[in-house]
């Protein structure tokens, strides 16, 4: 009996042990998120999602919570927010590298070194500086004369995040890279025999620690113009760099920069104020009536549409929510009149299970038209709409599409907008600003720079669009 007592404790033991293994080896795999060093500590950088709590997070990571404290001291003072980023320990050391060297596809990407972005133009690849001779000699039918030289050099930097040394590269990335082909043929067809323009690509990943470094050393001391970068926590500091040098940086997606603080900042996206000042202005202009959903959770979007709807002195009715959801809201609309309707949210998910009672009221002989976003044009709604767009400008893609076919293999992505038009049309705004253009004509999107509060300037070619 003493024995198999004996036997059945061993057999526990070697179980436990192997479990402690098998826990072990997965503590060990990497997981898709980005990697940095931290003081020679391998780290991932990780979003924080909605919802999500520190306890969840270690979990999440297999990490206990004092290390995640340890390595993210402000969560004692202020706690976790949604949208901020934690660096989260792998357990695995780091051997300090050489800072003058990095392969392309490495594990651990040195932020104070490029990295080199491959982009295939016609079994042509483009290294991370390239001048526009180099970009020119894979356009072979593009080649200036051997003795025309130029006079006056431009150098410039596109900031994206590549993902170069990911092994598995997400949509993002390619979006990314479409962004940096559109941008290349936008150089392509600025060149000409006074102006060489230089261009160097540095991919950003989610990792403030690179743009520190770029920031820090010499690397951008002769650049004159910056377009890119993606996380605030990059635009930050990058910006306050340019504003000590004086060099302009384009952002092509945040719409949250510090534009009253920084000068040099040219945010392409508009505001929720200046989208709302055109709605107004739209609504001003017509015979309608606009009823608001009234809720106390409201989205900024709502929230800044109300005060620019009582600002512009158009009177609106309050729509309860529950009259709503009980289709008894005939009372805040006008039967005379289409009906602009404001809802409580600017996401697509939250307000879905508002429109079938919007479309009983229109059965019921109401005209209803929802005040809607741009991104919200892949969704079937059925309901009339208006929505505000900096993407309205049709130029001449055919010309643009015949230049990416001759020089670049593969398509294009269904994403809205498309993004190496995007990419395209920022590039030409970048060398418009610098040669003193305040708009530009664009095959996607127009622009006009606006300045905000003595500070930096943002995109005010925000069009009204009836769908």
């Amino acid at each position: 009996m003493l024995l198999k007592v004996k036997v059945e404790s061993l057999k526990w033991k070697v179980l436990l042990l192997c479990a402690l293994f098998v826990v072990g080896a997965k503590a060990q795999e990497l997981l898709d998120y980005p990697l940095d060093t931290i003081n020679g500590e391998e780290v991932y950088r990780y979003e924080v999602e909605r919802s999500i709590g520190l306890y969840r997070v270690g979990m999440k990571f297999n990490v206990a919570q004092a290390e995640l404290v340890r390595m993210n001291p402000q969560l004692r003072e202020r706690g976790l927010h949604y949208g901020e980023i934690l660096l989260i320990p792998t357990g695995r050391k780091v051997e300090k590298r050489s800072e003058t060297a990095n392969a392309v596809g490495s594990e651990t990407v040195i932020p104070e070194v490029r990295d080199t972005v491959i982009v295939e133009v016609r079994d042509t690849v483009i290294p991370t500086v390239a001048t526009i001779d180099s970009i020119v000699a894979a356009f072979r039918d593009s080649l200036r004369p051997a003795d025309t030289l130029p006079r006056t050099v431009v150098e410039l930097a596109l900031m994206l995040p590549f993902e170069s040394h990911q092994t598995k590269r997400g949509a993002n990335a390619e979006r990314m890279m479409e962004f940096y082909q559109g941008a290349l043929l936008a150089l392509h067809d600025l060149r000409n025999d006074s102006t060489l323009y230089r261009l160097r690509v540095y991919d950003t990943e989610r990792s403030e620690r690179r743009v520190n470094a770029l920031c820090d050393s010499t690397e951008l001391d002769s650049v004159r113009g910056i377009l890119g970068l993606v996380y605030p926590i990059q635009i930050e500091r990058m910006a306050a760099w340019c504003e000590a040098h004086q060099v302009p940086l384009l952002l092509p997606f945040s719409d949250d920069a510090e534009l009253a603080e920084y000068h040099q900042l040219l945010q392409f996206n508009s505001n929720d104020q200046q989208e709302t000042d055109s709605l107004c202005r739209w609504i001003a202009s017509r015979d309608v009536h606009c009823a608001a959903v009234e809720v106390s959770d409201l989205s900024d979007f709502t929230r800044t549409m109300r005060k620019q709807l009582r600002e512009h002195q158009i009177p609106y009715s309050a729509l309860s929510l529950r009259d709503l959801m009980n289709d008894s809201a005939a009372y805040a609309l006008d039967s005379a009149k289409e009906n602009i309707i404001l809802l409580h949210s600017d996401r697509y998910q939250h307000i879905r299970m508002l429109l079938p009672h919007l479309q009983k009221l229109q059965q019921d002989g109401f005209r209803i038209r929802i005040i809607s976003q741009y991104h919200w044009q892949k969704e079937e709604i059925s309901l009339p709409q208006v929505f505000t767009s900096v993407f309205t400008a049709e130029g001449d893609r055919e010309a643009y599409d015949a230049n990416w076919s001759q020089y670049y293999t593969g398509g294009h992505t269904s994403e809205i907008p498309r993004y190496d038009l995007l990419g395209y049309d920022l590039m030409r705004a970048l060398v418009g600003w610098l040669k003193g253009e305040t708009e530009s004509s664009g095959l996607q999107s127009n622009i006009r720079w606006q300045q905000i509060a003595d500070g930096g300037y943002q995109n005010a070619a925000v069009k009204v669009v009836e769908k």
